[in-house]
């Protein structure tokens, strides 16, 4: 879906880079250090920066040891904290990309003539050209000849291109150029729906909704489905977060019903399709050949004068020529009227629909349908044999939380398998696996602080971090292991030490990985234009996870490893003969 073909190539590439980085680090790396690193190396504390870390780091080393239970509570209580910021957070399939122009979308009412929607876009032309920021507006009223633009007359398009963001006014955004427009353009009757040119395009053509959210109506009877949703859109217009809510009206266009007489045709010898064929050519006209201009292709309509037609009582004195020298009117072969009827059909499944189109004041999506849910359940009764299907980004967002619900635990799984593959015991891959929650504490706060909402590009940043706190885990462990194993201590002292001495050894590791990351992701932080907007939500939560990642690695994983190597010492000076065998 939309999702694999945003990440899937950043996956790919991410694999393979890692891949090509494992491949190197034990082939060509080692090759390297042993003709490029010759003489006296230097040790850690001779670097004035490493000293630094090292003196700033010991203390908080040795209290973490003195006290590891109040280590662990600690954590817990910021693992905890996370759940506030994280209840504030709102959902959405993917923040809304900046594409440097504005799709304006509006909808009537059916029943609007020709004429009148001609004039209505030209009038919001005009209003739109007003704001300074604009370079050019082209308008688009009714469908194309073909299959895949089925916009009725009551839908209105126009493209907004804007000049250069160095021609804008200081200090002006794109939600500013938006509300700006929105108040200019003000016309009664005009449902008004800013949204971007490819994203709407990319909506459309999947799910048929040209609106962030939508809701389609299903049942049997069009007046049934034109009820419910004007009932829809009357409660969901009073709900905050909503800027607009139109609902399809199912019925209300206007027909010209020309109902044969048959005895009368038969009077007069003539057929149904005769008729029909008649008063066809008369009112919409018939092409009967083209005309070639160059590479262009014109055809030529013959139909009777407009003013002949442009009423329905001129309509029914239509003449319709029977024989050479009979000539009879229109009304007195059938009876014509005007008919209300549905301006368009739509089904899905075998079923009649009806659509209600929905947008938002900035209001996340997950948290808008959520409450548009309630206020549906508790203020309308759907009828039986009709049904409601949420539509939209939000049909994606549904899409997206339904796989990642097996995809993060399955991910978190692999993980922990290959953690028990490399450690070979149970209790230092839990270790690991226990620290990761405190390492994406940090990104949550990022994001509440940013404003940001959950995503799949933040779902994203997530699973690297975790990936990235997971390493930190295994290089802490495998110092304090190699510490413990050169040690070899026997009492409570020996063992802080042991644990000490390794992890002062992972500060410099653990300080240039953490800077090299940070670094990394400023300019993505920090940059603009279109695809920024994912990628910022991408690195959000690695950039704010820098800031508790080492927590993890630094203080709670030495604290948890010495409480786990304190209670082995432990038992084996209380059962020598077991801890023996």
């Amino acid at each position: 879906a939309q999702e694999a073909r945003l990440f899937e190539p950043l996956a790919w590439t991410k694999t393979w880079a890692m891949a090509a980085a494992a491949g190197l680090s034990v082939t060509l790396v080692p090759a390297l250090v042993a003709l490029l690193v010759r003489g006296r190396i230097r040790r850690e504390e001779s670097n004035p920066l490493n000293r630094a870390l090292i003196r700033a780091y010991r203390p908080l080393i040795g209290r973490a040891l003195a006290h590891p239970g109040l280590t662990l509570l600690l954590s817990v209580l910021m693992v905890v904290s996370m759940l506030w910021p994280l209840d504030r957070l709102g959902s959405e399939f993917m923040p809304e990309m900046d594409e440097g122009d504005f799709l304006y979308m509006p909808t009537t009412l059916p029943g609007i003539s020709i004429g009148k929607a001609r004039e209505l876009l030209q009038q919001t032309d005009r209003l739109i050209r007003t704001v300074p920021e604009v370079e050019h507006v082209f308008g688009k009223v009714g469908r194309a000849e073909t299959a895949t633009d089925p916009a009725p007359l009551t839908m209105i398009e126009t493209l907004i291109r804007l000049k250069p963001r160095d021609q804008w006014r200081p200090g002006l955004t794109m939600a500013d150029i938006r509300d700006e427009l929105d108040r200019k353009v003000q016309v009664p009757g005009l449902n008004n729906a800013w949204l971007m040119p490819i994203r709407t395009r990319i909506d459309m053509q999947s799910t048929g909704i040209n609106t962030p959210i939508g809701i389609k109506i299903a049942g049997p009877d069009l007046a049934g489905i034109q009820a419910l949703g004007e009932r829809i859109e009357s409660v969901l217009r009073t709900l905050p977060g909503t800027r607009s809510v139109l609902s399809d009206r199912a019925v209300g266009a206007r027909y010209i019903d020309v109902d044969i007489d048959r005895y009368a045709a038969g009077h007069y010898g003539l057929s149904i399709a005769e008729i029909e064929e008649a008063a066809n050519i008369a009112i919409a006209g018939q092409d009967i050949t083209w005309t070639v201009e160059g590479r262009e292709r014109y055809p030529v309509n013959l139909r009777y004068p407009k003013n002949w037609r442009d009423s329905i009582t001129k309509i029914r004195d239509l003449p319709l020529v029977v024989t050479e020298d009979t000539q009879v009117q229109l009304q007195d072969l059938a009876e014509v009227r005007v008919v209300d009827g549905p301006p368009l059909i739509k089904s899905e499944d075998g079923r009649l629909n009806g659509w209600v189109y929905i947008t938002t004041d900035g209001r996340d999506i997950g948290s808008y349908v959520a409450a548009a849910r309630k206020a549906l359940r508790e203020q309308i009764d759907l009828p039986a044999g009709y049904t409601l299907h949420w539509a939209g980004q939000y049909q994606y967002l549904q899409r997206a939380v339904e796989r990642l619900t097996w995809i993060v635990p399955f991910t978190l799984f692999i993980i922990f398998v290959l953690l028990y593959l490399n450690f070979r015991t149970l209790s230092e891959a839990l270790m690991v696996m226990l620290s990761v929650p405190l390492a994406l504490v940090g990104g949550v706060w990022l994001l509440w602080l940013l404003g940001y909402h959950l995503s799949v590009a933040v779902a994203v940043g997530f699973i690297a971090l975790a990936g990235v706190a997971a390493e930190f885990g295994v290089i802490m462990l495998v110092y304090l292991r190699e510490a413990i194993a050169r040690h070899r201590p026997a009492d409570d002292a020996g063992l802080r030490a042991a644990v000490i001495e390794g992890a002062v050894l992972r500060v410099r590791p653990k300080a240039m990985t953490a800077a090299v990351i940070i670094a990394g992701l400023l300019p993505i932080m920090l940059g603009s234009g279109t695809g920024a907007e994912v990628m910022r939500r991408i690195a959000a939560p690695m950039v704010g996870g820098m800031v508790t990642a080492p927590l993890v690695s630094m203080l709670l994983l030495p604290a948890m490893y010495y409480l786990w190597y304190r209670g082995k010492l432990r038992a084996r000076a209380t059962h020598p003969e077991g801890t023996g065998k």
